[in-house]
């Protein structure tokens, strides 16, 4: 698709720069609105339509970034009125507390730890990536009759080895890496990191921009098969930058080019020079706007009735985020770095207006999605995740099971209510989450017989895992 002008990119999306929120929500219709209740699945049956499936990632997004999840000084309208559209999850979390390891458990719906690319915590090198010969999300869905694309941030390994085109992604535009600057393009390699299916595209205007004119495009063509969409937002990502931020992007441009090491351009790119509390907000904002715009265009489509649209975050918040009131940050295992704001809206199937309590992780949304497209797993790789279709749709109750999480420098298993948390140091903690959501209050001296319960388990599973290398 040839680069298009910003005036003409306002015209075909419906007004203005993504910055601008495609459809506002006023505090007289907030205030009308029904209140939120407690989940529970609608009784009425399918009618055997297989849904779309809009998997829209934010990059790095804390749990309460969102105004719907508490933030006093965000505004995210569009992911608001998603939430209100759908089901808002409130104890939702990510497969890892980084990037690429999380990636690989959505498109795997497997621990990351199953594949030697999963073990990188983040992928960070051209040697480490998702085997194209592993089964994905993409290649299972495109078994049953799907298309598939992946617009956005990849990260789960770099050309000529891996890209989304080698994984039975049918299209792909965005980069390969875990980071770029959002208007050169220049990734964390140091090089230029903007492909179109696999070869380089040119386009310096801002990133988020550019995905949201692709998405935007892709949902409103005349597909005649149902369709994946995994859009992955790079906002509100480091460098801290937003729309009309061409200046300081420059900076960093050029502090990456004249780099004569991989130490020099990740500084570069980590920007810990630069950014803002009104910044951040500015960036968080772009992403609401910028989701708004794709569903608009999703509803102008005519396809919004039967398009699952899911909405997370790649693992917790970091810097600026407003996280209260978790612990920890991106990278630990604390619920501030796996905690993730998460939303589900299918019109044709679940009622709005409602919240679940009920634990969740990204493996498990895998296998919801291949359930509900009528898709199989492939018996050579078991799910680690559990379809969470059987609750949303029918009602059922789900399985008691353990969450499961493995860091280098961290464990956490959660069982209910409870968590079992190994830190950086090598201490084991218990806590109630029911109670102690901020995870202050160390029961382990207290339940020493649940917590070498809750231990026996994490072993048990870590065991089956690859081992770190090294």
């Amino acid at each position: 698709m040839p680069e298009i002008s910003r005036r003409a990119f306002g015209g075909l999306v419906g007004g203005g720069a993504v910055t601008a929120v495609a459809a506002t929500t006023t505090a007289a219709e907030a205030a009308q609105a029904p209140a939120e209740r407690p989940f529970r699945a609608r009784a009425a049956g399918s009618t055997g339509r297989r849904p779309n499936l809009l998997v829209i990632l934010g990059d790095d997004l804390g749990w309460a970034d969102l105004s719907s999840y508490g933030a006093p000084h965000i505004r995210t309208p569009n992911l608001d009125r998603l939430a209100r559209q759908g089901v808002r999850f409130t104890d939702a979390y990510s497969g890892s507390s980084t990037c690429s390891p999380t990636r690989f458990s959505l498109y795997t719906g497997r621990y990351p730890g199953r594949t030697k690319g999963g073990l990188a915590e983040p992928i960070a090198n051209r040697t480490q990536g998702l085997d194209p010969n592993h089964p994905t999300l993409a290649s299972l869905l495109k078994k049953a009759g799907y298309s598939t694309a992946l617009i956005g941030k990849w990260h789960c390994g770099w050309l000529p080895d891996y890209s989304p085109t080698k994984s039975s992604w049918d299209e792909f535009f965005g980069n390969h890496g875990g980071v770029l600057e959002y208007f050169s393009k220049l990734g964390q390699l140091g090089d230029h990191d903007l492909y179109e299916g696999d070869a380089e595209y040119q386009d310096l205007r801002y990133y988020t921009t550019v995905l949201t004119e692709r998405a935007v495009e892709y949902v409103s063509r005349d597909h005649d098969r149902p369709w994946l969409l995994n859009l992955n937002f790079t906002t509100p990502h480091w460098p801290w930058l937003a729309e009309g931020d061409e200046e300081t992007g420059a900076e960093i441009a050029a502090r990456i080019r004249a780099a004569t090491s991989q130490a020099e351009v990740s500084n570069a790119l980590n920007h810990y020079d630069g950014g803002s509390v009104a910044k951040y907000t500015e960036m968080v904002e772009s992403l609401d706007a910028a989701v708004g715009e794709v569903l608009a265009a999703l509803r102008r489509s005519g396809q919004e009735e039967h398009t699952l649209v899911y909405f997370a975050s790649d693992n917790g918040g970091e810097r600026w985020s407003y996280l209260w009131p978790l612990s920890g940050e991106k990278s630990v295992l604390q619920e501030g770095g796996i905690r993730v704001p998460t939303i589900v809206r299918w019109p044709h199937r679940i009622d709005g207006h409602q919240a679940s309590h009920e634990p969740n992780f990204s493996p498990d949304w895998t296998a919801t999605f291949l359930e509900v497209a009528g898709a199989r797993p492939d018996p050579a790789y078991p799910l680690d995740g559990t379809s969470l279709a059987g609750y949303l749709l029918r009602g059922e109750r789900l399985p008691e099971r353990d969450l499961f999480w493995r860091v280098r420098a961290n464990r956490a298993l959660r069982r209910g209510r409870w968590k079992y948390y190994q830190d950086a140091a090598g201490k084991d903690h218990l806590y109630d989450l029911g109670a102690d959501l901020r995870e202050q209050a160390d029961l382990a001296p207290d339940e020493p017989d649940l917590l070498a319960e809750l231990k026996a388990a994490w072993e048990r599973t870590a065991a089956g895992l690859l081992p770190y290398p090294g």
